[in-house]
């Protein structure tokens, strides 16, 4: 039974090399087909639709911002309203009747809700228009109710624009030039407008490129809910 183990045992050892070799010459010979397929399938790699990152402090501005001249001309694209006002009083403070009315113009326009935008944003709405030579900002997105609460828009504190004549690629070294600390920019070259935010307290500036086109990745359409109108907080 032994001799019967060991020529067994022989029998294996000497038929496993020609079966290791025929193993690989058929691993070698599938191989080389996939690999035209698969050089195809890498020169057709998709590009990732959104990219970010936090901006480097040392890109971050340190001089303080000009106060603007409050100015602003603004066109909402969704709802073919337009309002032309100035955010400021005689005495420089923040004029309550023109921020509601660009609070109107920023409502959500699927659930027609309105609600007090941050009035820094509004500041840098009016640099935009005085650096642009007093051309018209069109509001593509400002307040979104219906938005995911971690979005700006939900917030009240982010607005997406463009400007008939200008590229994005120029509004967008603008607003980061804007930038001290504390803000977002997002370009979106296929919608064609920029994104500008004041992110939450304690979050760091950051910038993306987000190629996705328009309506993709957004929520479903909701039930409209009755307007609000909170009360704004008195400046200083």
């Amino acid at each position: 039974m032994r001799r019967t183990a060991l020529f067994v045992i022989a029998a294996l050892g000497l038929s496993a090399p020609a079966f290791a070799g025929a193993e690989k010459a058929t691993a070698d010979s599938e191989s080389s087909t996939p690999a035209k397929k698969s050089s195809k399938k890498r020169s057709k790699k998709r590009v990732a639709a959104f990219q970010g990152h936090n901006a480097a402090k040392s890109s971050l501005r340190t001089e303080p911002l000009a106060k603007p001249s409050g100015d602003v001309w603004l066109r909402a694209e969704n709802l073919n309203e337009e309002v032309r006002v100035n955010i400021y009083k005689p005495d420089g403070s923040f004029d309550d009747a023109a921020l509601s009315q660009l609070d109107e113009l920023f409502r959500c326009t699927r659930t027609g809700a309105v609600r007090a935008v941050r009035a820094e944003l509004y500041e840098q709405l009016s640099r935009f228009f005085d650096h642009f030579e007093g051309k018209r900002i069109e509001l593509v997105s400002g307040f979104r109710f219906s938005e995911r609460n971690s979005s700006r828009h939900y917030h009240a504190s982010a607005m997406d624009i463009r400007i008939k004549g200008v590229s994005i690629n120029e509004m967008y070294r603008f607003a980061e030039s804007l930038d001290a600390g504390g803000m977002g920019v997002g370009l979106y070259p296929v919608s064609g407008f920029i994104h500008v935010d004041f992110r939450a307290p304690g979050e760091p500036s950051y910038r993306w490129t987000d190629t996705n086109g328009p309506g993709q990745g957004n929520d479903k359409h909701r039930k409209p809910t009755r307007r609000t109108q909170p009360a704004r907080k008195p400046t200083s």
